[in-house]
């Protein structure tokens, strides 16, 4: 599958789908040092080609807010204790206006335990988080990444235009996931 990127918003942090994890699981919020446990799921999920440029990259973007982290990056746990997934309630200029909104930023859950039902409580969760400094929300995607598309679509995110190539990403959106998607 060809992969382009893509945005998409949620205008409001209203209704927000809840979702509970399945047993043995719980969700935290980053602490202090976790940032190895962050760098070593996202590496895992081939965001980043190791652990090291995980950890340079968290240093670059998060490392100046590291107590905000606390406040907005979440952990899911195994019964062991053990981070196996992440994301972050991060905030950012969609529009490119000023206009801060909310961002769901770094999701990744380590493939061992990819299709346990841990995605949509954490994405639950992390909307909940930031429905309380924000009004709305978004994040960046890409086409190979489309059952989370269809999962960001089922939560109410819709797709955000920014350029011609925007149009052939839903289009491939559409028709891959079997599903009408309205953009506008």
């Amino acid at each position: 599958m060809k992969r382009i990127r893509l945005k998409m918003i949620r205008e409001d942090l209203l209704s927000i789908p809840a979702y509970s994890l399945p047993d043995g699981y719980q969700i935290r919020m980053f602490k202090k040092g976790d940032e190895h446990h962050w760098a070593r799921i996202e590496a895992s999920v081939d965001e980043f080609k190791d652990e090291k440029a995980a950890l340079e990259h968290f240093a670059k973007e998060f490392g100046p807010y590291i107590d905000e982290m606390e406040e907005r990056c979440l952990f899911i746990e195994n019964s062991q204790g053990e981070a196996i997934a992440t994301t972050t309630a991060w905030y950012g200029d969609l529009k490119g206006n000023g206009e801060i909104l909310g961002r769901i930023h770094w999701v990744g859950v380590v493939p061992e335990y990819q299709g346990k039902k841990l995605s949509k409580p954490l994405l639950s969760e992390a909307l909940k988080v930031l429905a309380q400094h924000h009004e709305g929300a978004y994040l960046t995607s890409q086409t190979t990444s489309y059952q989370a598309v269809n999962m960001y679509l089922n939560f109410g995110f819709e797709p955000f235009i920014t350029e011609p190539s925007c149009h052939e990403a839903w289009d491939l959106m559409e028709s891959t996931l079997e599903r009408r998607i309205v953009t506008k």
